[in-house]
């Protein structure tokens, strides 16, 4: 049994935006496949960011202005977490590709680490979606020395 999977919703294409994975109908298919499931590109993309994150040697994902606007928008409330920063994804009927921009850790093997971050991918995405993950494109945007500070927020405000 092959579920058929298509895309529909927003964006420049009429079929992008979600891919809805279906199911045949009948009394006689098993009830695990009746039905349409729907995934969005977000979720996708929030799937790939956390499986990067997992891999030792990844320090933070999205490149320079992209972590610092980030970085602003964390400490807004109801601003959003920053998952998804510095990692796009295409999704079409049945297979996704994800684009990640990285920083890696000081000493690390980038291709170690980048082979890793594949991997994780990868297997992440498909095993969660049931979408043939076809490239992991990764960007290594710059490498995190052990001396560099993030930009630490103050314990005490000004103001009591």
């Amino acid at each position: 049994m092959t579920d058929n999977i298509t895309s529909v919703g927003g964006g420049n294409r009429p079929d992008t935006g979600v891919s809805a994975l279906k199911g045949r109908t009948g009394a006689g298919t098993p009830a695990e496949t009746r039905g349409k499931t729907t995934i969005a590109d977000g979720v996708v993309a929030k799937i790939a960011g956390m499986a990067a994150r997992e891999v030792p040697g990844i320090h933070s994902l999205g490149a320079g202005m992209a972590r610092a606007f980030g970085a602003m928008r964390e400490r807004v409330p109801g601003g959003g977490g920053g998952v998804t920063r510095g990692v796009k994804v295409e999704v079409g009927e049945r297979q996704a590709a994800v684009d990640l921009d990285v920083v890696v850790e000081y000493g690390v093997s980038i291709v170690e680490v980048a082979g890793g971050v594949r991997t994780n991918v990868i297997s992440a995405v498909e095993r969660m979606t049931g979408l043939e993950v076809v490239e992991v494109n990764i960007a290594v945007d710059d490498v995190h020395l052990p001396d560099e500070e993030e930009e630490a927020e103050p314990d005490e405000g000004r103001v009591r």
